[in-house]
């Protein structure tokens, strides 16, 4: 990779922790002759007004984008990066992290590696969420995670006629669905208890949330396949994607998930071994 001019800092608007590294990153960037860019809402939150960009702009240039935070930062930062080729590097202040490669004590040392080019990208496919709706949803939203439909009330189960290629499946009595890449297979599907995928692979895994039918397993499909939801009745359905809400889902309202042609672009600065990283989130003992 190139060496980088331009670098984004998106740090956690709620954890002090995670705004004094960002601080740090962004003196030492600028020490260095590095422009560096700060979402402008969590720019004051963290105190780097002086580095606030807006957000319509914030990807555009970029070299080099880092999260500071959890799973949920980077998250949100995806949300602010892609579909723009800037590779992403979390710096962990969250707790079970799977996607941050970098421990707060080892900032500086890796800074030096980041700022020279020194690292590999790792691609991870995003879906992609096309809504026909009169509300607040409509339009097409990305997900390095998932996609979710569910259920906005408690004691009432929400019903979808699903489509695969555009091909009738079967109707979901459920709580909810989850449409999840490989990289959220160990996120919500996960708690649903669907299947574990290694991010290497490029497909999508619909999910039930406690399905009130006798078919209740998981569906792994292929990259060129497309899922099509549409909403059975009046219940309103809230539809969330990578833990955003976009908003409730009336009768007739479709959703379409499919995979977006684009990957995301994670940095990685070390070998990262996907199944030691599972055996160590979980404390899989030894055989």
């Amino acid at each position: 990779m190139r060496p980088a001019r331009t670098v984004g800092l998106v740090p956690h608007r709620d954890r002090p922790g995670a705004h004094a590294l960002a601080q740090k990153a962004a003196a030492w960037l600028q020490a260095r002759g590095v422009a560096v860019r700060v979402p402008g809402g969590l720019a004051l939150a963290s105190g780097l007004e002086e580095f606030a960009f807006d957000l319509a702009q914030f990807a555009a240039g970029l070299d080099l984008a880092l999260s500071f935070g959890g799973d949920g930062t980077m998250l949100h930062t995806v949300q602010l990066i892609y579909p723009a080729a800037v590779p992403i590097v979390g710096v962990n202040v969250g707790q079970l992290a799977y996607l941050s490669e970098i421990e707060p004590a080892d900032l500086e040392m890796w800074l030096a590696h980041l700022v020279a080019g020194e690292f590999e990208v790792s691609e991870r496919m995003v879906l992609a969420i096309d809504v026909e709706s009169s509300g607040p949803a409509a339009g097409t939203w990305y997900a390095l995670n998932e996609a979710v439909l569910e259920k906005q009330r408690s004691g009432h189960m929400i019903r979808l006629d699903v489509s695969i290629n555009g091909t009738a499946f079967t109707t979901y009595a459920a709580d909810g669905v989850i449409v999840a890449t490989p990289t959220g297979s160990t996120a919500y599907t996960f708690s649903a208890r669907g299947p574990i995928v290694s991010p290497a692979l490029r497909n999508l895994v619909l999910t039930p949330i406690s399905p009130h039918m006798l078919f209740d397993r998981s569906l792994v499909l292929a990259e060129h396949e497309e899922l099509e939801f549409v909403v059975c009745d009046g219940r309103y359905v809230e539809l969330t994607v990578d833990g955003r809400e976009l908003g409730p889902l009336g009768a007739g309202d479709r959703v379409r998930a499919r995979a977006a042609k684009e990957p995301l672009e994670l940095a990685t600065l070390r070998p990262r071994d996907f199944h030691q990283i599972l055996k160590t989130k979980f404390a899989l003992p030894d055989r």
